[in-house]
């Protein structure tokens, strides 16, 4: 999984990355087939916002968040990815399992 990490209006700190990158483990123990995760984090006054778009085989998952807290944001934010990539990854299994059962019938 590779992951680019980003700040608009913000220095990323090794305590940020770190926190971040804690919490995509999160991801990765659900899914293993995460290909790129970009997460930009941003400051606009007093509302801090979180966004992340990750890369899966076949599908992007773009997910955002604010909060007046940046580690409230991120932690939405992962809880938000999380949510949708179980929900992609049951479709996905529900297709491979139909497949599997009814094969495509060839003319």
């Amino acid at each position: 999984m590779n992951l680019n990490l980003s700040g608009h209006h913000l220095d990323i700190t090794p305590a940020i990355r770190e926190y971040v990158t804690k919490k995509l483990e999160k991801i990765k123990r659900h899914f293993d087939n995460v290909i790129d995760v970009a997460v930009i984090l941003s400051v606009d006054k007093l509302m801090q916002k979180a966004e992340a778009s990750v890369h899966l085989s076949g599908k992007t998952i773009f997910v955002e968040c604010d909060d007046g807290n940046l580690y409230v944001a991120i932690d939405s934010l992962i809880e938000k990815l999380d949510r949708q990539i179980i929900r992609h990854k049951e479709k996905y299994a529900a297709r491979r399992h139909d497949e599997s059962i009814n094969p495509p019938k060839e003319d």
